[in-house]
């Protein structure tokens, strides 16, 4: 037997003696010259020694030979298949075997001549599938079928089969059920290994039901499909078989964006072709007649970058074929989503076959003829190395192989050879990069380009047409641009301004549009952005930007497509650019003492009190402009933007104390104590700024005229330093500072010594102002002052017994300002503040026991209200689920109140009206799905938990004499 090189050819020995000298030598060349010359020949061997009539009547024939070594040095599971069905190698010796398959209603008659042979008709059904895709295969393998003729005729193999099951299903009776093909088997793209996805239209679920089990049921012949019909209204929940008039309503009210994106590739298959044109027609209604809305586009591009995201963190992005950048999905989103967004007013560009698609949006003019074609060159690419994979043991996989073996074989089965320099693995990885690294590029500017070209007629060369102005504003505005006239004059000005500077910041628009795409206003974005580069300063920081960190860019168009405020403040204070590149500078936490340091230097080199107010506020503006860039981007959490905003309005008070205390001799010690939210180490970018301020050594009350001279003193001193911290200034005010919680309130003395403020503790203090020294804090001035005030306030506030009376005081006054600071008409489930479940609730709840249990307990003894329900936990006070449902509605509600700051919502004390609003709001906080409707129901569903858990705890008898 002749050898040849590689190729142990020892296993065929035993059966293929009886073949002319000719035919072996011409079996070992094809061997040798196969993808994988070992898994052949022992495929093979398997065959022969099963049957050994295949050698005289297959491998005696030059087709046969081809045939047969092509498939099963490509194929493991043809090889089993072969194994155990020898006898169905025969036909792959004929000349026909390779021929082009007949039409899909010739395989269908075919198939249903299978059906009612004799004998088992499932069991004919399977080997008649086996049959057809084994030549649609080697047609393949062969290279004498271009891959779309590879899909095509996969998908009218699948049509014949489910025309064949349904009859077996219904025992030849006609069935008023119509079969839809979806997803790729819709789009006449099937996979090898695809599943082969359904809807069924009709009134009975058994036919579909028994079709199921004839395509799919496991059995020692195999399947005849995988069949998938969880493309239905409500998945695998929903009713297998609706009528026409049930999918209707169902698109009508519930359907989410992507079972939209889904009915793009509808197709009647099988069945009843009729009803299956007649719901084809019925659900392109609402893919056609209405524009998607930005929403629902954001929603769509957001699972597929959760999709991403998960092959990134698995390590999978180089070996991914499908679901990674630059893969499979990237090009059929792409088609997809201009599908949706122009094909409402343009029929001709609707097709449900990604190439066809990808065909008329060119010809159209919505792809670029040069785009269309590198996308078309590389998924076809692409989509033949699935084919590969999914071949070799029909399982659905879409990441390449790790063993160098079968990396060389894939290689191989795809026409790459080695040479002198490179091996055919080499040759392939390179080739599969590069298509990546394509497709990705044309994707990431494919929406935009075109608008660039069409709104700044900077066509060039290559871009060998324009999109028409109405269609560049049916793009701009699916993606969320809405006022198309203000961005056509935005990218104007950025394209001829930053054109002469720096080609890189005009070639990067297309993704900046992209990024900003997904943000919650990208109009206001572009007018940022717009704003920014105005200056020439500021545009020469962002550029180099751009160059050296593509991620820096990424996240300024975060921030200045969500927030105004931050927007302006990166215009005002350029130098914060910076930070958005350096991940170190992003994460670090400024300190009081360095604020302290920070704000103490804006007073120092001023001279004026005018100066003074403006040097605060303008560095207030700039720490808060930066706690906002780290909230936004997610380097801090709630609790974060609570503490770094607490440690600024400490420094602004200290600060400012020691600077007008500068300028006063004589001064007697102060001490600023910090109340409410600052006390509590929680404040929000809109709080008050609460405090009481106390004076002296702390223990003289002080009388005569010194001391009369003293109190003016200190009252001037104090009085300039909220003038200082809370005047208006061209940049606004620094802080609001609110004094009503001293003593006798507005018509109290501004300060007092320490023991002014013991004697009216002691004589006219009410139960509301013990709970609010609860969340008293020394925050500025004299450290042993405030030691010692807090010292004098605690056996007022903590109290053993607990006054009983303090509990109906404190119900009294929590229904007070329910009936009498709730604005009329607002609705109390939706105030953040003093809504149901709200803050106010929340914090009198914990208050009250803190009240209760703070004298024999001094770890409930805390200012922050978070602290607090942990300790209240912790001490057996509360259960865990109630200590939980008022947690987290407490940080829940406080992060919503944050961001609605940050978007530059007027009114931050409840849900936005708005439905514009809330939407920003909600795509700001990350949800993505119906974002509006969803934020809504989740405050709706935290903010009841808590308000029960609260209620349980000032009303434990139960509340009805209280209502």
């Amino acid at each position: 037997m002749a050898k040849h090189p590689h190729v142990d050819l020892s296993p065929l020995a035993p059966h293929i003696g009886g073949l002319s000298g000719e035919a072996r030598a011409s079996l070992g060349a094809e061997l040798a010259a196969c993808a994988d010359p070992g898994r052949a020949v022992l495929a093979l061997a398997g065959i022969l020694e099963a049957d050994r009539d295949v050698a005289p009547t297959v491998l005696a024939q030059d087709a046969g030979r081809r045939a047969l070594v092509t498939l099963l040095a490509a194929s493991r599971s043809i090889g089993q298949w072969l194994r155990s069905h020898p006898d169905e190698a025969g036909p792959l010796a004929s000349a026909t075997a390779s021929a082009p398959l007949p039409g899909v209603d010739t395989l269908t008659e075919m198939a249903r001549c299978e059906a009612e042979a004799a004998g088992d008709p499932i069991v004919n059904l399977r080997r008649f599938r086996r049959r057809w895709f084994m030549r649609i295969a080697l047609r393949d393998l062969l290279m004498l079928a271009p891959f779309e003729e590879v899909g095509t005729d996969l998908s009218d193999l699948a049509d014949a089969c489910l025309e064949a099951a349904l009859l077996i299903a219904t025992e030849g009776d006609e069935a008023q059920l119509a079969i839809v093909a979806m997803g790729k088997h819709g789009g006449r793209e099937l996979n090898y290994a695809s599943d082969v996805d359904v809807l069924f239209i009709g009134e009975d679920d058994a036919p579909a039901k028994r079709l199921l089990s004839i395509m799919a049921h496991p059995s020692p012949e195999g399947i005849v499909w995988r069949t998938d019909a969880d493309l239905r209204p409500e998945g695998r929940a929903g009713r297998l078989v609706r009528s026409l008039g049930a999918y209707e309503a169902y698109y009508q009210r519930w359907a989410d964006a992507w079972e939209l994106q889904a009915l793009l590739k509808r197709r009647p298959a099988a069945g009843d072709l009729t009803q299956g044109h007649e719901f084809c027609a019925m659900s392109g209604r609402f893919l056609w007649d209405e524009p998607l809305p930005a929403d629902a586009l954001e929603e769509l591009r957001g699972m597929k970058a959760r999709t991403e995201e998960k092959v990134t963190s698995a390590g999978l992005s180089d070996r991914e074929v499908k679901l990674g950048p630059g893969g499979i999905r990237d090009v059929e989103f792409a088609v997809q989503l201009l599908q949706l967004v122009h094909g409402r007013g343009d029929p001709d560009i609707r097709s449900n076959n990604t190439l066809e698609a990808l065909e008329q949006l060119s010809a159209a003019g919505y792809v670029s003829v040069r785009d269309a074609e590198v996308l078309s060159t590389a998924y076809r690419k692409l989509r033949s190395v699935e084919h590969m994979l999914q071949l070799d043991s029909e399982s659905q996989t879409h990441s390449l192989p790790t063993g160098q073996e079968h990396l060389e074989r894939l290689a191989r089965l795809l026409g790459f050879r080695a040479d002198a320099a490179d091996s055919a693995t080499d040759h392939f990885l390179d080739d599969f990069r590069e298509n990546l690294a394509t497709v990705r590029s044309v994707h990431e500017r494919l929406f935009y380009r075109p608008l660039l070209e069409a709104f700044a007629h900077q066509a060039t060369a290559d871009s060998d047409g324009q999109l028409t102005e109405t269609a560049a504003e049916e793009r701009l505005a699916a993606f969320g641009f809405a006022d198309a006239r203000a961005t056509r004059r935005a990218l104007e000005t950025l394209t001829s301004g930053l054109s002469r500077r720096s080609n890189l910041m005009a070639a990067t628009l297309p993704l900046v549009l992209d990024w900003l795409s997904g943000t919650p206003d990208p109009d206001l974005g572009l007018l940022m952005l717009e704003r920014i580069t105005s200056d020439r300063h500021r545009a020469e920081t962002l550029t180099a930007i751009f160059r050296e960190s593509p991620l820096a860019a990424q996240r300024l168009c975060t921030l200045i497509g969500t927030s105004r405020s931050i927007g302006e403040g990166l215009e005002s204070f350029p130098e914060l650019l910076l930070m958005l590149e350096d991940d170190s500078q992003l994460a670090r936490v400024h300190t009081r003492d360095e604020l302290v340091e920070g704000a103490s230097r804006q007073l120092a080199w001023r001279e004026d009190s005018e100066g003074h107010k403006a040097g605060l506020r303008r560095f207030v503006r700039r720490e808060r402009t930066r706690i906002g860039i780290r909230d936004i981007l997610g380097f801090t959490d709630p609790d974060g933007v609570a503490a770094e905003l607490t440690a600024l309005a400490e420094a602004c008070l200290e600060a400012g104390l020691r600077s007008v205390a500068a300028d006063t001799a004589d001064l007697p010690p102060i001490a600023v104590i910090g109340m409410g939210r600052l006390g509590g180490g929680e404040l929000a970018y809109t709080s008050d700024v609460d405090i009481l301020l106390v004076y002296g050594d702390g223990t003289h009350t002080g009388t005569g005229s010194e001391a009369w001279e003293e109190s003016r003193t200190v009252e001037k001193t104090a009085k300039a330093l909220v003038d200082r911290v809370a005047a208006h200034t061209a940049d606004g005010l620094a802080f609001d500072v609110d004094l009503d919680l001293r003593p006798e309130g507005k018509s109290g003395v501004i300060a007092r010594r320490l023991p002014a403020y013991v004697q009216y503790w002691e004589r006219w203090a009410e139960t509301w102002e013990f709970q609010a020294l609860l969340r008293a804090r020394p925050v500025a001035g004299d450290p042993d002052l405030g030691a010692a005030f807090m010292a004098a306030a605690e056996p007022f506030v903590y109290r053993d017994p607990f006054p009983e009376q303090w509990l109906a005081d404190v119900r009294l006054m929590k229904a007070r300002i329910d009936r009498e600071r709730l604005p009329k008409g607002t609705d109390p489930h939706f105030h953040l503040k003093l809504g149901r479940g709200g803050l106010v609730e929340i914090e009198f709840a914990v208050q009250l026991l803190q009240l209760r249990y703070g004298a024999t307990d001094p770890t409930v003894r805390t200012a922050s209200t978070h602290l607090a329900i942990e300790a209240l936990v912790e001490s057996g006070h509360v259960s865990g689920d109630t200590g939980d449902r008022l947690d987290t509605a407490y940080a829940f509600v406080n992060r919503v109140r944050n961001r609605m700051a940050l978007l530059d919502i007027r009114d931050t004390s409840r849900l936005p009206a708005s439905v514009e609003d809330l939407d920003r709001l909600a795509r700001s906080l990350g949800y993505a799905h119906h974002p509006a409707g969803s934020l809504r129901e989740d405050y709706r569903r935290v903010t009841r938990l808590a308000h029960n858990a609260a209620d349980a705890i000032l009303y434990p008898e139960g509340p009805a004499s209280w209502r």
